[in-house]
């Protein structure tokens, strides 16, 4: 998948292009259903399928009060929309200057830099100065610029509407099984393992420690089985969120064991799939103790990873 930060003359290197608009915060199934229409339309003309997108949430710029917890990261996003079969995503920083575009001087950039034959978008997805442009305006100005617009159906799981808004909101809650339905995947955090205490090494499960990102959207505190993907393998383990009360630390992070793994990887991006909650995060009254549910823990966490593997 080719990447690009800003507008280039993307018509004169990629034909037919067929595009997919909007943030795309955690690639739920609603965001792939956008993306794979897209991805379809592009293969039927013999085109380039793209996506669009910002590099920052428009209200960091417009009213970073209101700028809600991020599901992903930018790197996390990447990989899904790569994976969804996307030829190229045009991701730009999202500025003062351009929210002062108008719906149309938003459509001139697109004509001119990509010339879309398809321009493919969500129920909710607005653009323009004051967000005056929407999915109606698309359809009824498309043809103007050379495309046409196809704006996908709201997409459901088990009747309940799939939005980023409502993902958050599960996030917060822990309900981590309608979190993973309505992505359509295990929610799934992607940071560089930094440097901890080494205190895991001592008690025989060595843990590589993440920080939580401020203004990311975190499940609540407690020990999870999980995926880790280092070096693209894949590997069980189980994961606590945390201050880790036994030991009385003040920074909520995430501390990972990997199993069967014996590498350095301090510096390194991993990626942690949340696969099940295994329990509340506790305080031990003793090393001992706490090494003996950790044995727990892992025995549990190997058996749901085997299950679904």
């Amino acid at each position: 998948m080719d990447i690009y930060k800003k507008f280039s003359a993307l018509n004169k290197k990629y034909p037919n292009p067929a595009v997919a608009l909007g943030m795309f915060d955690g690639v739920h199934v609603g965001h792939a259903s956008i993306i794979r229409r897209a991805v379809e339309l592009a293969k039927k003309n013999r085109g380039t399928s793209m996506v669009l997108t910002f590099s920052n949430h428009p209200l960091s710029i417009l009213n970073p009060e209101k700028m809600p917890l991020m599901i992903g990261n930018r790197s996390l996003r990447k990989n899904i929309i790569q994976s969804l079969g996307v030829d190229v995503m045009i991701e730009i920083a999202f500025t003062k200057d351009f929210s002062k575009k108008s719906p149309e001087e938003f459509l001139n950039i697109l004509e001119d830099k990509i010339a879309p034959l398809y321009v493919v978008t969500g129920q909710n997805f607005t653009f323009g100065r004051f967000g005056k442009g929407n999915g109606r305006f698309l359809i009824r100005e498309g043809e103007n610029y050379g495309f046409k617009a196809e704006i996908c159906p709201t997409i459901t799981v088990d009747k309940k509407i799939v939005s980023s808004t409502k993902i958050r909101s599960l996030i917060a809650e822990g309900d981590l099984i309608n979190v993973n339905k309505f992505l359509g995947r295990p929610f799934n955090y992607v940071a560089k393992v930094v440097h901890g205490d080494r205190r895991g090494r001592i008690l025989g499960f060595p843990t590589a420690n993440l920080e939580i990102e401020e203004g990311r959207s975190m499940l609540p505190n407690g020990a999870y089985a999980v995926e880790v993907t280092v070096d693209e393998k894949n590997f069980c383990g189980i994961a606590n969120i945390g201050n880790n009360p036994t030991f009385n630390l003040d920074k909520r992070r995430i501390e990972v064991f990997i199993n069967d793994f014996n590498k350095n990887i301090y510096g390194q991006e991993i990626s942690v799939s949340f696969l099940e909650k295994l329990r509340e995060e506790q305080k031990f009254s003793s090393v001992d103790e706490l090494i003996d549910q950790l044995r727990i823990d892992l025995n549990q966490a190997i058996e749901i990873y085997f299950k679904r593997n």
